[in-house]
């Protein structure tokens, strides 16, 4: 006697490269679209940007922060203000108690490779720069 278990037919391999179609009119429609936007004739999307990501912010160890704030010659309370933070989060990254993250990683590392980005309007009441 047959058992009534059914086999699954044998499934077709598809060549994962036939899957794709190229198209040169899209390719070089993108490159427009990128270049343009280079440029500063288009607006900057996702499609037209996916080559040029910045990476993320590397992170930041407590003594990096510290580090940052005693180049600019800064007490924490101005280091906070001029980072747009409250004086104990300053605090605390320098501490090691938290850890910046997101925006604010991104503009300690900007602060860190160009100084004068945050300093730049409050410098003349800076007494040593």
């Amino acid at each position: 006697m047959k058992s009534s278990v059914s086999k699954k037919p044998p499934t077709k391999k598809v060549d994962p490269r036939k899957e794709i179609a190229f198209d040169a009119n899209v390719l070089i429609a993108r490159l427009r679209e990128h270049a343009d936007a280079l440029e500063g004739k288009g607006k900057l999307t996702m499609r037209t940007t996916t080559l040029r990501l910045a990476k993320p912010a590397p992170a930041l160890r407590a003594r990096d922060i510290f580090a940052i704030r005693r180049q600019l010659h800064l007490s924490q309370p101005v280091f906070a203000s001029l980072l747009n933070v409250p004086v104990a989060t300053a605090r605390s990254w320098e501490q090691g108690t938290r850890s910046p993250s997101g925006a604010a990683l991104r503009l300690l590392e900007l602060v860190r490779r160009s100084p004068s980005v945050i300093v730049a309007d409050v410098a003349p009441y800076l007494v040593k720069w």
